[in-house]
This record gives structure tokens, C-alpha cells and sequence, in this order.
């Protein structure tokens, strides 16, 4: 039973993050790791320990050649050459690739550029010479927003993996950004410069959610009433299904609710929506709620087969946020883009503003345009990301937008999808041996990503023990003591899912920073507490 001291300590912990409960829960691991010979297993971020090789090589490669041609310019002995310059550089890259075509990469950098010849159209040295400048970075990126063959390939990639291979109804645009934390930040900033919400104004957020979610609209600037749409929907024998009630979903009905932001698949319950689910939320925002401004984070959306984003349900009211980190290995990198279809509810809400809220837009952005009311949404945000004024040097840097393109072109020219299958195999025979070693149920699910797992510990107290020691448990503990034994008892760092709005006494675990081995010893580690408690139930019933 927990003292009074350790309570106290525990509900202090429990106003924090749960990423910054880690920081403490680490403490804690490594302190009984040095007293004991157990290892410290920390699968509380969600950071991969992978990294996808083939484009990276030939990012290399390419780096290369644009040394060549900087040097090719002038080449000063104290370390100093010229820049790229676009006559005949698409014959030089040309025998450049032939003089090493046995280079890893070489493959990939040969695919690609016939790929902008023949599909895309561009000429020979304009995109020699783009790709050049691109990964030495000596210009400022232009557009803006994104150099257009970033674009361009970006755009194909995310067709095939969001819209699962499908026609999109129109063009999307996409703003590349440093991650999907700088998304997220500029997002929530235009809306409300943009006056498409303001300061008080009711939104919804389809939780279990990941943390800054909920947050964000705590901060005083925006102080949401924010509507919760949750993954309540339970099977008939007690699990988790992970999935969202009609009357849960029902709540995006109302007007007021003018955002809902959803991580597709969630994080860190990670599944996808159902198509049950799908469907009626596109006939919530067909028939109730038209102006629903939906903002969705589907970064593991690689995770699932067939995945399709509600950037293709609904594109005119969606926001899609997706960033290169996790399928790639690549949160060093901080690559991220933003897409938007070209016809879009925000630009027509922006239209109908009323005269005052567009003047006052007008005078905002009209340093960057003679027309500063055409601008569209989406260069709004780039233009907010740097002030406005400082829009003149916006955008992600060149050899970053370089490095995306080569991850999208990997994947899709991997026509048998080969790589995919391969990290989702990975991510769930981790699943499955953490699952194993709990004693848990796992029920297969073609839903479930797996890159996280959110594990109820009430659930599994109630079907192994019984429902008078989870009431014991409710009654004599705090959920946060759970995560706090793994990590002073067996050294394991999980996260607590009441700190992503999940069930209080969950636990999150990622999948994809620790070995499969290392997800059998933390499965041990989850049972071995649970039983624990159990022991201690059954001793007090004795007294």
C-alpha cells in the first residue's frame, strides 16, 4: 500500500506531462540499475532505432556530385569553391551516375531523375542543377513554401501512402516544415491570426490523443473549451477496441465545435479509424457540421495496410500533417510537410469574413502581396512561421527538402512495398513479444498499427484477479504508483496513459526505440507488478 509520503509525491507527478514524468521515472530506473543488475529499458519515447539506409546513401552520393560542380565553378586552396552552375550539368550528372553506378544510392538517384524526365517533364539541367543547389544548400529556398520537385514527388508519395494508392478529387498543396512539432505550432497560429477561431472557442479532440494536443489549447492565447471524442468502445468480453462510440462521435454535430484534431493512426492506443467510424464522421460534416475544420496528424499511417487519411475522405476540410520521422528513422532530420487541397473551406471561411477581420488580414500580409486578400491559406502559413515579415527567408532548408524527397522517391518506386512490410513485421513481432510475456490477450486487429500499445492494467486486473481487487486497487493506490514500481522494481520507463486523456490506470509503450528481446523483458516486468499488488491484496485479506 502506497505511504503517505510516496502519495503525495505521486499526485505532485501527476499535474505534469507524462514526458516529463519520464525525466523522473528514468531517475528512478537507472538509480535501481546501479543497485541491481537489471538493465534500464526505456520505452517511453517513441524516438525508432532504425534508420532507412538507401536514401540516406544516396543523399551522400548526391552531396557528391554537387561538391564536383561547386568545385567545377572555382577552387580557392583555402577551402573555398564556387556554386553550381545549370549549363550542361545534366551531362556531367550523367556520367557522374555511370562512373558510380556501383555506389548504394546510385540506383535510387537513376530512378528518380527519369522519373522527373519522363513523368514529371522537367528539362535535363533544370533539375540537375535543382538537385545540385538543393543539397549544398547555397541558395534560399524558392518557392518558399517547397522547391517544386520536392513537391512534386512528395505529393505522389503521399497519394500512395495516405490516400492508399488512390485519385484524389483535386491538387494539394504542401509546405514543408521542421517536423511535425513546427506543423502542429503553425497551424494552431494561423488559424487564429487568420480569425478562423479565436481565443474561448469550442473544439474537439479525439482522445486518447498525444500530449501537446491537449495542452496547446490549455495556453492562456487560446484557452479552447475543448470537447473530448472518446475511444470508449469496448467488446462484449471487457477489451479495448480502441474505436470510437456513435454518440462519442455524435458530439462533432454540434456547430460551436468549429477544429477537431485527431493523430490517425492515435497515439498511443495506435490504431486506425474503422470505417464505421469514417464514414460517419463524413456524414456529420456533409449534413451538420460543413465548416468542420478537421486537423490530422497521420504520421504512423505507414504502419497500416491500405491506410486511407480523412485527407481523402474529406479533403476540403482537412489539414493533413505528415512527418518522415518514424517510418524512416529520421527525427534528427525534422522533415514534415503540410497538405492542403488547392479548393478548401479555410480560403472560402477567410473569403466570407466579415470587412473589418479582412482588413485587418489586408494589412497583415500586405507587404507580400499587392492583392494581400488572394493570398491563399496555405501561404499564410508560411508566411506566419517567419512573422510575415521575415517571409522573404521562410522555408524548410534545401538539403532537408533534398532528404524528403529522396524518402518519398524510396518508397515509391518499391512497387511490392517491400520496405513497409518489412518495418511493419518488425513492429509487430515487438508487439507480440511484449504482449506474450504480460500473460495478456492480444486480439489480432488489421486496425492496429502497433507502433505504440496502450495497455489498460485495470482491464487485465479485473480478468485475471477479479473485480474486488481492482477495486482494491482503485481504492489503495494511485494509477501513476503503477508506472513508478516498473521503474524502481525491474528498471522499465513506460509512460502513463492518463496523460494522453486515456484510461487512468493505462500504460503506453513504444514499440520502436528497444529490441524484441528487450519487449519480452518489459512484458515480464508489467506482470510482475500487477502481480505484485495482487499479492499484497491477497495479504490483506488475511489480516
Amino acid at each position: 500500500m502506497v505511504n503517505k509520503r510516496q502519495r503525495k509525491e505521486e499526485e505532485g507527478l501527476e499535474n505534469l506531462s507524462p514526458f516529463e514524468i519520464k525525466n523522473k521515472l528514468i531517475e528512478y530506473a537507472e538509480d535501481h540499475t546501479r543497485k541491481s543488475s537489471c538493465m534500464f529499458l526505456n520505452a517511453g519515447r517513441g524516438n525508432p532505432n532504425w534508420i532507412s539506409t538507401i536514401p540516406r546513401e544516396a543523399f551522400f552520393l548526391l552531396g557528391k556530385f554537387g561538391m564536383d560542380e561547386c568545385r567545377r565553378t572555382f577552387d580557392i586552396p583555402e577551402g573555398i569553391a564556387g556554386i553550381p552552375m545549370p549549363k550542361g550539368i545534366s551531362g556531367r550528372f550523367e556520367e557522374f551516375l555511370k562512373r558510380n553506378k556501383a555506389e548504394l544510392g546510385a540506383d535510387l538517384l537513376e530512378k528518380m531523375y527519369r522519373y522527373f524526365l519522363d513523368k514529371k517533364k522537367y528539362t535535363p539541367d533544370e533539375l540537375a542543377h535543382e538537385w545540385a543547389e538543393a543539397v549544398i544548400g547555397d541558395q534560399y529556398p524558392v518557392p518558399d513554401r517547397m522547391l517544386r520537385f520536392a513537391e512534386d514527388i512528395v505529393g505522389d508519395y503521399l497519394v500512395q501512402e495516405m490516400c492508399d494508392r488512390k485519385t484524389l478529387p483535386g491538387k494539394f498543396d504542401l509546405f514543408a516544415t521542421e517536423g511535425g512539432t513546427a506543423a502542429m505550432c503553425y497551424i494552431f497560429d494561423s488559424l487564429q491570426v487568420n480569425h478562423l477561431v479565436n481565443k474561448g472557442d469550442h473544439i474537439a479532440l479525439m482522445t486518447p490523443i498525444f500530449t501537446p494536443y491537449i495542452e496547446i489549447p490549455e495556453l492562456d492565447r487560446f484557452s479552447f473549451k475543448v470537447t473530448n471524442i472518446q475511444a470508449s468502445q469496448m467488446t462484449e468480453n471487457g477489451l479495448h477496441t480502441w474505436q470510437y462510440p456513435d454518440e462519442e462521435l455524435d458530439k462533432l454535430k454540434d456547430k460551436s465545435v468549429k477544429i477537431l484534431y485527431i493523430v490517425n493512426p492515435s497515439n498511443p492506443p495506435s490504431y486506425t479509424l474503422d470505417e464505421r467510424s469514417i464514414d460517419r464522421i463524413v456524414k456529420i460534416v456533409k449534413e451538420n457540421n460543413p465548416n468542420l475544420m478537421i486537423i490530422t496528424d497521420d504520421v504512423y499511417g505507414t504502419f497500416v495496410p491500405h491506410f486511407k487519411s480523412l485527407m481523402y475522405e474529406l479533403p476540403l476540410n482537412t489539414l493533413c500533417v505528415y512527418s518522415f520521422s518514424k517510418y524512416f528513422g529520421a527525427t534528427g532530420w525534422r522533415l514534415a510537410v503540410i497538405a492542403l487541397s488547392h479548393d478548401n473551406i479555410y480560403d472560402e471561411m477567410i473569403a466570407a469574413l466579415p470587412k473589418d477581420k479582412k482588413d485587418d488580414l489586408c494589412r497583415r500580409y500586405s507587404s507580400l502581396s499587392l492583392e494581400p486578400d488572394k493570398i491563399l491559406f496555405i501561404d499564410r502559413l508560411v508566411a506566419d512561421s517567419r512573422m510575415v515579415a521575415l517571409n522573404h527567408t521562410s522555408g524548410l532548408s534545401t538539403p532537408q527538402q533534398m532528404q524528403m524527397a529522396l524518402f518519398a522517391a524510396y518508397a515509391l518506386f518499391d512497387n511490392k512495398d517491400l520496405y513497409k512490410k518489412k518495418m511493419q513485421k518488425i513492429i509487430h513481432e515487438r508487439l507480440e513479444a511484449m504482449w506474450e510475456n504480460t500473460g495478456f490477450k492480444l486480439v489480432p486487429d488489421v486496425l492496429r498499427a502497433g507502433y505504440y500499445s496502450e495497455i489498460d492494467i485495470m482491464v487485465w486486473a479485473k480478468k485475471i484477479y477479479g473485480d474486488e481487487f481492482a477495486q482494491y486497487l482503485s481504492e489503495n493506490y494511485d494509477a501513476l504508483d503503477f508506472v513508478i514500481r516498473l521503474a524502481k522494481d525491474t528498471c522499465v520507463v513506460l509512460l502513463n496513459g492518463s496523460g494522453f486523456d486515456g484510461p487512468n490506470w493505462s500504460v503506453r509503450a513504444s514499440l520502436a526505440n528497444l529490441n524484441k528481446e528487450d519487449y519480452q523483458k518489459i512484458g515480464k516486468g508489467i506482470r510482475l507488478i500487477l502481480d505484485e499488488y495482487a499479492l499484497a491484496w491477497e495479504k490483506s485479506k488475511k489480516k
